[in-house]
């Protein structure tokens, strides 16, 4: 089973109002800086870097060790924006390492992430967070906004996408509660929040089988990332 465009869109359409009620910021403004430079035409026009931080799922692994990066969410979110905004010159660039978790990438961020002088950065860790404590991850996630901010980036932060092996109506499963504590970061940072493991849920509840979003036990099929990408273009809306 392949779910079509218009069934992914319609799945992700109710997630603007569930995500923007948790947050503290809204997908019309605070973006708006980085959005009047998409706009922009030549010669008026600048680069415009986008850099996705994370693990394996943003760096295209599908069925280990296949690398599919042209089917990941951090591919699909540059062809969106460039069907958005023709005009701009847009670079997504993937710093993302299989198998690591937060605490590893908030040691790399200032010399792997920042160093790109980005106008957004996605942060991707939660999947391979359940071999950390919450307040280990926790702490790892708020170096990472902090660094950004502080350098005054904007940053989205993304919830994880689903595992076969996690029941995606338990509140109380580890993935569950690294996703709830995202929501909450993202909540008291006053930065966006892509609710991928909300999206997963969604989908899954209503009758699709989540096999049918993984191209393996813990990572997104083509139609698992568009979720994922749904989410992230959201924050980009004209």
């Amino acid at each position: 089973m392949q779910l079509t465009r218009r069934q992914l869109a319609l799945l992700s359409a109710t997630a603007a109002n569930l995500t923007a009620a948790r947050a503290e910021v809204s997908p019309d403004s605070y973006l708006a800086g980085v959005i009047a430079e998409l706009r922009k035409k030549w010669p008026a026009n600048r680069t415009i870097n986008i850099v996705c931080h994370g693990h394996s799922v943003p760096a295209g692994y599908f069925h280990t060790p296949v690398i599919r990066p042209f089917e990941a969410y951090p591919h699909l979110i540059h062809r969106g924006l460039n069907a958005v905004y023709p005009h701009a010159v847009i670079n997504v660039i993937n710093t993302s390492i299989g198998g690591e978790n937060s605490k590893s990438g908030a040691a790399r961020f200032e010399r792997d992430v920042l160093t790109h002088q980005p106008s957004v950065v996605t942060i991707d860790y939660a999947l391979n967070d359940r071999r950390l404590s919450l307040d280990e991850a926790a702490a790892s996630w708020r170096a990472m906004i902090d660094a950004a901010l502080a350098k005054g980036v904007p940053v989205i932060l993304l919830t994880p996408t689903a595992d076969i092996d996690t029941d995606l109506k338990d509140e109380n499963a580890p993935l569950a509660l690294h996703a709830a504590q995202i929501r909450r970061l993202a909540a008291d940072a006053g930065v966006a929040l892509a609710d991928s493991f909300e999206a997963f849920r969604r989908t899954v509840n209503s009758g699709v089988d989540v096999r049918y979003l993984l191209s393996q036990s813990n990572h997104p099929n083509l139609d698992g990332h568009r979720l994922v990408a749904t989410e992230v273009l959201r924050w980009f809306q004209a």
